[in-house]
């Protein structure tokens, strides 16, 4: 792999006099050198070419942005108002923005130690195995491995579940039958699929996401109470942190943006800092018209549970709009958690990179269709777990202590990319002190309710 930019010319060298002089400027070169690689800036690491013509095949930087798009536009978003109703509107806006500045940095920050680690291993598709491992060793890896893997079959299980459950109710037939279905479908696309053809069939799915999300605003807007969106209350905040950092996952398929754009640095920023845009709009959009159509949630006697569920019922319209939204939020989704789980999964088997491979994509594909037919809703528990904690140990505190260990602590004896993301140590701490305190505090919570079940037992 080519890791530096090589344009820059050379110095003409003076001929030494003696060995003083010689010894004098071989240290100015080792210091010009050093100080020269500060200023380099990566180029692509390699070429993506097709196996079977050869040919060049680069990323497009419009299918990397939905591919971040469409995995952050999940289910996680039809979950945001039901945990933000009691912090109201003002407060959970702030909520959003705040975890999705927090999601955008350290996507940022695995993209910067996955680009380093393929130009130091000489390889593309590097997962967070290898860059945990690099980084952290054995401990970071172990950590690496069973967040991730659980995170990625409780949302999986999640997706078929939910998915085969709306196509049963629209095709009138056997659960199994749709959740196969599903899975074959979206799941053979990312087998048997090109890039261009994952992205182009992404792209479509984003822009009816929007579609079908704009006819539900206006549908829902109808009946907009402007007042009820003033409602703050901050201290209701954290207890909804977990699931809207959920939401805000994508740092799954950041391996898959780096290797598909070669290392670009330029186009892997634009593409999570755009592609993470898109579902903050809507995120906050939607949060808006739900809460702003409800104006009984002063009230925990009358607190609603989901309040989706009161839309529908109010207007005959919202449900086929939301199902249709729900499905498409779903596919782009699975499609991102696929490409990332498959890949995570071919490294941590050592099978060769550039073409896809059977059984990763088994691995990837049979449990979570067995469990979720098994008994989805054992599940859901499972998805509340992985948001409080996982998701914010793997994609929060992991990532940061690996570009850490990266930027400070390991050796420098290959060329690395500047920091992706600027503050040094106190960014870093900041965003590991941040992942920790929800952690804990959520912690503390649950232990507190425990408690108070037990006493009233």
């Amino acid at each position: 792999p080519r890791c530096l930019s090589q344009s820059q010319s050379q110095p003409t060298k003076k001929r030494p006099q003696n060995v003083e002089e010689e010894e004098e400027e071989e240290e100015k070169e080792v210091k010009t050198q050093q100080a020269q690689i500060q200023k380099y800036e990566f180029e692509r690491l390699f070429s993506n070419l097709n196996q079977a013509t050869l040919k060049r095949e680069p990323g497009s930087l419009s299918s990397s942005i939905f591919l971040v798009a469409g995995t952050t536009i999940g289910a996680g978003i039809l979950a945001i108002p039901a945990v933000t109703q009691e912090s109201g509107f003002l407060a959970s806006a702030v909520a959003c923005i705040g975890c999705w500045i927090f999601m955008v940095v350290t996507g940022l920050l695995i993209a910067e130690v996955n680009v380093n680690t393929m130009c130091e291993l000489g390889s593309g598709g590097v997962s967070l195995v290898s860059m945990a491992k690099r980084t952290l060793g054995l401990v970071g890896v172990q950590i690496a491995c069973w967040s991730y893997i659980f995170i990625h079959y409780a949302l999986l299980v999640a997706y078929v579940a939910r998915s085969s459950e709306i196509l049963t109710n629209y095709l009138g037939i056997p659960l199994w039958e749709s959740a196969t279905i599903f899975s074959l479908a979206f799941g053979g696309l990312c087998y048997f699929g090109s890039q261009r053809l994952i992205g182009a069939v992404n792209g479509v799915l984003v822009l009816g996401i929007i579609a079908s999300f704009t006819a539900l605003v206006v549908v829902a807007s109808g009946d907009l109470h402007w007042e009820a969106l003033l409602k703050a209350n901050f201290k209701a905040v954290p207890s909804s942190i977990p699931v809207i950092a959920l939401a805000f996952v994508y740092q799954n398929v950041v391996p898959v943006l780096c290797t598909n754009l070669e290392g670009d640095l330029s186009k892997v920023r634009t593409a999570i800092v755009l592609g993470t845009a898109i579902p903050l709009i809507l995120f906050l959009v939607w949060n808006g018209v739900i809460l702003g159509t409800i104006t009984n949630l002063d009230s925990d006697v009358q607190k609603i549970v989901d309040p989706l569920a009161q839309l529908r019922s109010s207007n005959g319209l919202i449900g086929p709009i939301v199902e249709i939204f729900s499905l498409l939020a779903i596919g782009t989704s699975y499609i991102g958690f696929v490409l990332g789980l498959a890949d995570f999964i071919a490294d941590l088997l050592n099978l060769p990179t550039g073409q896809s491979k059977l059984l990763p994509y088994l691995i990837t594909l049979f449990p979570p269709l067995v469990l979720a037919l098994l008994d989805p809703e054992i599940f859901f528990k499972a998805l509340d777990f992985a948001g409080t904690y996982g998701v914010l140990v793997l994609f929060g505190i992991l990532p940061a202590a690996m570009a850490w260990s990266d930027r400070y602590t390991s050796s420098p004896e290959f060329p690395k990319v500047g920091p992706l993301v600027p503050g040094g140590k106190l960014t870093l701490s900041l965003v590991i002190g941040g992942a920790s305190w929800v952690i804990l505090s959520e912690l503390f919570n649950n232990l507190s309710h425990i408690k108070l079940k037990i006493s009233g037992e």
